[in-house]
């Protein structure tokens, strides 16, 4: 068996040890047994990337497109699906399991449409309820203080586009009036998915982050494990 990949189970409602703080409120059938801690499937650097492998073709989205990631690159278990999701949230309500690297777009019926997502690296990572208090599409980036203080290189605002961090689309987490300064947004860099990588935003394919954009309204609650 492959130490990156899940030891599966034919046992619905059978959930990661990871999911042990959320398991009362949530958990999907078939989840899956870890055999060992789970690293991610990506790669956190372009080192030894062909670029060209990852992409198929391109969408157009405006002033700009949408390059096509060849889900052949990606694990299977990162790709776009719907899966039952036991649940006590209302439908539409996202979880996010950094953990396992994923997010759930709640629905009726205990299912949810899962996506592989890239997470907060050691130091970055966080946990607890929030809501999406803003979206934008193409969105400028403004790197927090904290971050230009760590890199003094980076410019105070970048313009939304194609080679911004914040890919395509971007949904900004807020805590009543206030902004956590935390993301769900697209990115550039489809290999870093099922990776620790951000400083704690959560990071889709740029595809999936405008599919997940129209399912998601502004006030949508949020829960990262």
């Amino acid at each position: 068996m492959n130490r990156r990949r899940f030891l599966k189970t034919g046992m619905a409602g059978i959930a990661a040890a990871a999911l042990a703080p959320y398991a009362a409120r949530a958990q999907e059938g078939n989840f899956g047994i870890r055999i060992e801690p789970y690293v991610g499937y990506g790669q956190e650097t372009e080192e030894g990337i062909d670029v060209n492998q990852w992409y198929t073709g391109w969408i157009p989205d405006g002033r700009y497109r949408i390059h096509k990631v060849n889900q052949e690159m990606l694990d299977p278990e990162y790709r776009r699906q719907l899966v039952n999701l036991r649940h006590n949230e209302q439908p539409g309500t996202i979880i996010i399991d950094p953990s396992q690297h994923f997010l759930y777009s709640t629905r009726e019926a205990n299912t949810a449409i899962r996506y592989g997502v890239g997470t907060g690296r050691e130091g970055f990572s966080w946990s607890g309820e929030a809501s999406v208090g803003r979206k934008a599409e193409w969105p400028d980036w403004h790197p927090p203080k904290e971050m230009r203080l760590r890199q003094p290189d980076l410019p105070e605002m970048m313009p939304g586009g194609p080679d911004n961090p914040l890919g395509s689309r971007a949904m900004y987490l807020y805590q009543g009036s206030r902004d956590t300064l935390f993301r769900i947004h697209g990115t550039k860099e489809p290999w870093t998915i099922g990776t620790n990588i951000s400083s704690g935003c959560i990071r889709l394919l740029n595809e999936e982050i405008a599919d997940l954009y129209l399912r998601t309204p502004v006030g949508t609650r949020v829960v990262v494990m």
